[in-house]
């Protein structure tokens, strides 16, 4: 953290140095294909049964439309605030500060959560090495104690690479995805040749899916599975062109569709519904069992690792950003906006961002109520994803409607899908609220009590609401004049005073 900070004459600026692959690594690391499926499919089969790979592929195509338009307001407007800045344009400076504000407690939220189920899979796995205790201590991975104080150290070695650069930080990620997905696409492709349950056409039909709260209730948690795709939009300062961040954020969509499909198959190919819900958060690792004998049957669990550590640190850098747009239109803090002299990226921001998780984290241990309050916050999630993705698309209808007069192709990719996918999850989302409110009769402190998963998700509303009053009358952020975004190239970033200045595009 810089010990002093000044205005510098120059502008420090954020390094443009990434291209496609790198927002391909960030969204596909945000994603986290191989955790969802190795840790997701048997909460998803709970609701879905054997049409999971059908509510899958249903659940794409909001999502795909949410992309595209993603993509077409970056062309417009590139900004590492993304949803927060064009929402705040389009729509007005309420609903694009919830959206900036939903992705920040989401996130946070998050990574108190994967960093301990990171802590439990690295346990898992030094379990399986043969390693059990450590100067007497156990290495049990049911501890929450000892799988969160891993997973804190986990933590802090993700937000060091994230803040001595993104480019090394997307290198190290690009390597994870290489062998976590090498090693999925071996075993879940032999599961699909080798399975002995049969495959069914109607794994692909979603009519079948017994009722329509079992079909709400799964494509939330579906778009929850998505979720993290738009991770490359938040490193656009630091992307080379606008249309290689879109790129990066829309074949990681597409190769996250292929992989959940292929997981999703392999798995019902080897385990009944009962014994995918039964295995749950371990269905990877008897995944690996079944087909292969040790150490080769390890190695799912090897992946499911690397894809915790490479979600735990894309979650951090995407939110850092978040933050840093907000703080520069003074909706947030100047803290938020301290730009690393040597590094070029939102340092103070990100060393925030995991203090918040960690606190969560730990609070988290000595309390168990708040324990189950960030499994229900985790399992409520999806809501605010689905808010803030349906408003960004909502966003991109109402600034492109003269596209209406320009012939049919461009109403349709600028206004009709945009509109389309909007309403689709904002439909989604007001069904399953209404199911939450009418699916319990009392209050209960309880992951599965309908009014405490509504409260949650009301409470980061209502703070966000609050934050964004405080900003409007008490920071007077211009922000709320406007509804615009500052342009990131307009304004000098905070830098320590004593260091040398950054190096220009041509020689970093």
């Amino acid at each position: 953290m810089p010990s002093a900070v000044q205005q510098d004459p120059g502008p420090a600026r954020m390094r443009r140095s990434l291209g496609v692959k790198d927002g391909v690594a960030i969204a596909a690391s945000s994603t986290a294909a191989t955790t969802s499926i190795g840790i997701g499919m048997g909460t998803l089969a709970a609701y879905t049964g054997r049409q999971t790979p059908a509510l899958l592929l249903l659940a794409f195509l909001p999502i795909l439309g949410i992309a595209l338009s993603y993509a077409r307001l970056n062309r417009t407007e590139p900004n590492c605030g993304s949803g927060y800045t064009w929402v705040g344009r389009s729509i007005g400076p309420w609903p694009g500060f919830l959206t900036g504000w939903v992705v920040l407690v989401g996130n946070v939220i998050f990574m108190a959560y994967t960093g301990a189920v990171t802590g439990s899979v690295v346990l898992q796995f030094l379990n399986k090495m043969g390693l059990h205790s450590v100067w007497g201590l156990q290495l049990d991975p049911a501890s929450t104690g000892i799988s969160t104080a891993v997973g804190l150290v986990a933590l802090v070695i993700v937000t060091v690479t994230a803040i001595t650069g993104v480019r090394a930080a997307t290198r190290l990620q690009m390597w994870l995805l290489v062998f976590e997905y090498t090693v999925l696409l071996l075993f879940c492709g032999y599961a699909l040749f080798t399975g002995d349950q049969p495959f069914s056409l109607s794994w692909l039909n979603p009519f079948e899916i017994s009722s329509p709260q079992a079909l709400a209730q799964g494509m939330v948690l579906a778009v929850f599975f998505y979720w993290g795709w738009d991770a490359a939009f938040s490193v656009n300062e630091e992307t080379r062109s606008a249309t290689d961040a879109a790129r990066g954020g829309l074949i990681a969509l597409v190769t996250m569709l292929g992989l959940f499909l292929i997981g999703a198959l392999a798995f019902q190919r080897v385990m009944s519904t009962g014994e995918l819900i039964h295995n749950g958060p371990q269905a990877l690792t008897f995944l690996g069992s079944q087909l292969a004998p040790e150490p080769w049957a390890s190695l799912p669990l090897a992946a499911l690792m690397c894809s915790a550590f490479a979600s735990l640190q894309s979650s951090v850098i995407p939110t850092a950003r978040g933050t840093l747009a907000m703080a520069r239109d003074r909706t947030l803090g100047p803290v938020w906006q301290r730009v690393h002299p040597r590094y070029g990226s939102p340092a103070v921001g990100t060393l925030l961002i995991m203090a918040l998780a960690a606190l969560l984290a730990v609070l988290a241990v000595g309390i168990p109520k708040l324990n189950e309050m960030i499994l229900t916050a985790v399992n409520s999630i999806g809501l605010t994803v689905a808010l803030y993705y349906g408003l960004t698309a909502l966003a991109c209808a109402v600034r492109f409607r003269h596209s209406l007069r320009d012939g049919a192709v461009r109403a349709l990719r600028d206004v009709v899908v945009p509109a389309v996918s909007a309403l689709t999850l904002f439909g989604l989302g007001s069904y399953l609220v209404w199911d939450y409110a009418t699916m319990s009769d009392h209050f209960e402190a309880s992951p599965d009590n309908g009014w405490f998963m509504l409260l949650l998700p009301a409470l980061f509303i209502l703070l966000g609401l609050a934050t964004a009053a405080w900003a409007k009358w008490v920071r007077r952020a211009p922000y709320f004049r406007t509804g615009r975004g500052t342009d990131a190239e307009s304004v000098s970033l905070p830098m320590d005073a004593n260091a040398a200045p950054l190096p220009t595009p041509s020689e970093g």
